[in-house]
Order: structure tokens, then sequence, then C-alpha cells
């Protein structure tokens, strides 16, 4: 049977942890499952409760000595990943882990390599706070005109990879960047992609969501450096790219 590698970046998520596990973990999935959680050096408990959840959930703890941002997280889960497939799964409640069937499904058939979980197609739940709705869909406008993909969603956190492209890849983002460099990438070797609609419930920055504005407009930057300004042979160990998608 295939697996399934689930990448958990956290940071400051001590309230929700207990709860968004007992979510996440609870999730039927058609695959065999393991779990990577990558503490980014959080400094309320969120360490101390990952310790205690890994007695009742079987995972492995990444631990950062020193705080380097979401990307880096996920680039160290991936490195650490052994699975077929490749997965962000946020510790929150913004996504909705039952979906996750529904994406890997395209996968685990062979119609795609990667999937994407679009929070703005229609015919899912979906709940959208006005100022990040509208940057959302404009960086994501943006992508496509730089990156020649047509998605409704770039900056979803749901995206599942067949492994042996994203353990080929090369990223470099520490922070939020990392969405648009995923993208970009993706784009630079026309692999089979699906976009299918995914349940979105935001949350606040009081919540405890952490992008803010400044990430807004670093996002311009990084549409242009990475789509434009890396070409494939530095996006990939290209040696390591499988052969059809050269």
């Amino acid at each position: 049977m295939k697996k399934l590698s689930v990448v958990i970046p956290v940071y400051n998520e001590e309230k929700n942890l207990p709860e968004v596990f007992k979510m996440i973990f609870s999730c039927e999935c058609p695959l065999e499952r393991e779990w990577i959680v990558i503490d980014d050096c959080s400094t309320d408990r969120s360490l101390s409760v990952l310790r205690e959840l890994q007695s009742q959930y079987s995972f492995t703890l990444l631990e950062h000595k020193v705080n380097q941002g979401k990307g880096a997280a996920v680039i160290n889960g991936i490195r650490a990943a052994s699975g077929d497939f490749i997965m962000i799964q946020d510790a929150d409640f913004e996504y909705d882990p039952k979906d996750v069937p529904s994406l890997l499904q395209p996968l685990i058939e062979d119609k795609a390599d990667v999937v994407y979980g679009s929070r703005f197609k229609k015919n899912a739940p979906q709940i959208h706070r006005t100022y990040h709705y509208f940057v959302n869909r404009f960086l994501t406008l943006l992508s496509n005109l730089c990156s020649g993909i047509y998605l409704t969603d770039m900056e979803t956190c749901y995206k599942i990879f067949r492994a042996d492209i994203l353990k080929a890849m090369r990223p470099i983002s520490k922070r939020f960047g990392i969405e648009i460099e995923l993208t970009a990438y993706i784009a630079k070797i026309r692999p089979r992609i699906y976009e299918l609609p995914i349940s979105y419930y935001p949350r606040t920055v009081l919540q405890g969501k952490k992008i803010n504005w400044k990430d807004g407009v670093a996002a311009l930057f990084h549409l242009l450096r990475f789509n434009f300004g890396v070409p494939v042979t530095k996006a990939y160990a290209y040696s390591e790219l499988p052969t059809r998608f050269k």
C-alpha cells in the first residue's frame, strides 16, 4: 500500500494542539500515513504539549532551536518524509482533514501528480474574511499570469504532491513565500494538476492567525523571483527529477 506523509508545522499553537490533533488523527484515510510535526521554536508551551501528545499519537517530532518560519519548517518536514505522497497540514481548525481522501483519489488513480484543494470552488462550505479573500484572489491571479497554470487558489495549505517531485525540488523560502515557490516550481515541469473543492473556516489574528500584510507585500517579490528568476535546473536537483518531467 502507498503511504501519505503529512507535514505539520507548528508555532505557538499551545491552546489548539490537543483538539487539532484529535481531529486530524481521527479522520479516515485510504492510505497508510506517517506524521511529521515540526515545532518552529514556539515561545509558548507548544513543544511541551507536542511531547505529551507524542505518547498518545505516533508521530515524528522535529524541533527547531531557532524560529525560522513556516517555509523552513515545511522544507525540513519534506526532507524527513518517506511516503509516496506528501501534503501539508496546518495545526489549526481552518482546514478540514475530512477533505483529504477526495484530494488523494486522483493521485491514487494515477490521474494527477499534484492536487490543490481550493477554498474558492463553490461546492464546499466556505466562509471568507473580505481582506484575505481579495488578497488571496489577487495573488492567485498574478500567480496564474506568471506561472501559466490556471488555479482558483494558489495560497491554499492543502497541496498534495507525488513525493518524487517534491523530494527533487529545492525550495528556499523561510516564511509564507513557500506557497508561491512551490507553485512556481511545479509550473516549470508541467505535471498533471487537479484542483478540487475543500471547506475553509478562517480564523482571526486574535485566534492565532500568523500571516499579515507584510507577507502580502513580500508575495509580489516572490512571484517575480520564483517564476522568472529561478531556472528549472536550480528549482530542482535535476538529476533526481523523474525522467518524464525533464
